[in-house]
């Protein structure tokens, strides 16, 4: 018996909850798998699951078992990892999850562009608003804007970006003025579902002072890229981070409130669920987005400033 392969095995199928589970991600049968955990546990001699038609279920044994089992199995991946990592070419699909804004306006153009240095790479990529579970939906990789999520992942800053506020002329001219942030009291605010702040938009004055404003309005929504369009079709003053609101400025379709106040900047992060077991695809796309953002900082001037 490979006692290392019997011992991937069984803690495949502790992660995964089943032997089917695990058969389908290691690519054999559910026979074979359930043929490797017997030959573990007839070596050891003590049963290490308890089997039943509906669920699988850690012994005491077990239990101790697969967490030493799973610790001695991260630090030989480290090991390899650390000895083979300059001569591991990327290659294979990417699963990556992120927003349809940074979708649309940032990784479409990085992504088709590390193709052409590592066309070994292939990308699946979900655009969702939501912040899903990595681990639970099979992702490689997320990237998020602001809020990286749950505590429990490994959240890596490869950039910034501006938060701008901002309104159609049209609307601006058929509403009263906005000379200080506690004007937007009276206004419509297009307001957003994964606001950390809890509707409450930041401004600071040129002395540093932070201005902090509790907007409401009549509509609500979960998606950056519907707010600003919105906000274009004179529904009210919405707020958009600069690689979203740019076109739009360049535009005239919107302008800028109060451009003399900053805003909050908000840091891009890549999100991987271990950093103990980062793949070789992973860390190449991540190390090359960092680079190719810093690129677009570099080459492009700041948001356009509006007059009212």
């Amino acid at each position: 018996m490979d006692r290392l392969e019997a011992m991937r095995v069984f803690c495949r199928v502790v992660e995964l909850g089943s032997f089917a589970a695990a058969a389908d991600k290691l690519g054999q049968s559910t026979s074979a798998v359930s043929r490797w955990v017997a030959q573990l546990e007839s070596h050891l001699q003590v049963r290490l699951l308890n089997r039943t038609t509906r669920r699988i279920s850690l012994t005491e044994s077990g239990q101790a078992y697969y967490e030493r089992a799973a610790h001695l199995l991260t630090e030989l991946d480290e090991v390899e990892s650390a000895v083979s990592e300059q001569a591991v070419v990327p290659r294979g699909t990417l699963k990556i999850t992120t927003s349809t804004g940074f979708a649309v306006h940032h990784l479409a153009p990085a992504l088709a562009a590390c193709r052409q240095v590592h066309p070994q790479l292939q990308f699946n990529v979900s655009i969702s608003s939501r912040k899903v579970d990595l681990v639970e939906e099979g992702f490689d990789l997320a990237l998020r804007i602001g809020d990286p999520g749950s505590q429990h992942v490994v959240a890596r800053p490869i950039g910034k970006t501006k938060l701008l506020y901002v309104a159609s002329p049209d609307y601006l001219k058929r509403h009263p003025p906005i000379q200080t942030p506690s004007d937007l009291a009276a206004h419509n605010c297009i307001t957003y579902e994964h606001d950390s702040d809890g509707g409450i938009w930041n401004f600071y004055d040129e002395q540093g002072n932070k201005h902090a404003v509790q907007v409401r309005g009549e509509v609500h929504t979960d998606n950056g890229e519907f707010m600003v369009e919105a906000a274009a079709h004179g529904a009210g003053i919405g707020t958009g981070p600069c690689f979203i609101v740019r076109s739009y400025l360049e535009a005239g379709r919107l302008v800028r409130v109060l451009p003399a106040y900053s805003a909050d900047e908000m840091t891009i992060y890549a999100v991987y669920p271990n950093r103990k077991h980062l793949s070789a695809k992973v860390r190449t796309f991540v190390s090359f987005i960092q680079q190719w953002l810093e690129n677009q900082n570099q080459e492009q001037s700041a948001c356009p400033s509006s007059p009212q």
